[in-house]
């Protein structure tokens, strides 16, 4: 294959469907990787003028043998790894910290974190033994990896986590020509953000409608900082609702 070839977690809908599209319009091949079949058939029907560049692949980035699957049919397919949007995310319901369970707070980390780690191992091990070698990892941060929003403790956590695990990926990924950034993303209008539109508490207790932005905005910013050579980086990117109540929190 000689374009570009990028894996897109949670590929079935919201910024990772967009940013699906948005790459294959800018010519790469692209792996798309989520849970449920419905949902990557849904992206793969929006982009079913670019169906030769496209590979479904169910997957549960909690599982370390799905991640192992997901990157050796993707080499299969389109002989190696250009770029790793690491996309996919959860969050918990919004109660008091006291009374969220284990559980709760264990998917989020099982997910977020421990996804994230499990796709960015199997990259490494794609992209520094290819020809040529590197690749580019691209890691979805939030505005919560800066400010926390109430009762959001595991989804918080987990994104300040993201930043740590993108500056390591970052310093071990230069000797094989790895670079890694990361996008932090406010109130991009997706069907997780939906409620912003009728209300969101606030640092001050209350509850109001909050500004969201296309979602698009967030893909055509992935696609500028995969575009770039390997050796310049965006190593951190916000992009938000322009008035979103993030600037002046408290």
């Amino acid at each position: 294959m000689t374009a570009k070839v990028a894996i897109v977690t949670g590929a079935g809908s919201g910024i990772g469907q967009q940013t699906t599209i948005a790459l294959l319009n800018q010519g790469y091949c692209v792996a798309m990787a989520g849970r449920h079949i419905e949902s990557l058939e849904s992206t793969e029907a929006a982009a079913r003028a670019h169906a030769e560049r496209t590979l479904l692949v169910v997957t549960d980035i909690r599982n370390p043998a799905a991640v192992r699957n997901l990157f050796v049919k993707t080499r299969e397919k389109f002989g190696r790894l250009d770029l790793l949007f690491n996309n996919a995310g959860t969050s918990a319901p919004g109660v008091p910290m006291e009374d969220l369970t284990y559980g709760q707070w264990q998917s989020v980390i099982e997910v977020n974190l421990t996804g994230t780690f499990l796709c960015t191992q199997e990259a490494f091990r794609v992209m520094k033994n290819q020809d040529p070698r590197g690749g580019r990892i691209i890691n979805n941060g939030s505005v919560s990896a800066h400010v926390p929003r109430p009762d959001s403790a595991p989804y918080t956590a987990t994104k300040h986590a993201i930043t740590g695990l993108t500056r390591s990926t970052s310093l071990d990924g230069r000797k094989y020509g790895i670079a890694c950034g990361q996008i932090d993303i406010g109130n991009a209008a997706t069907e997780m953000t939906a409620r912003m539109a009728v209300g969101m508490p606030q640092a001050d207790g209350s509850v109001r409608a909050e500004p969201r932005m296309d979602a698009d905005n967030v893909a055509r910013a992935v696609v500028f900082m995969a575009s770039l050579p390997l050796d310049a980086n965006v190593q951190f990117m916000t992009v938000m609702a322009t008035t979103m109540p993030f600037i002046g929190r408290g």
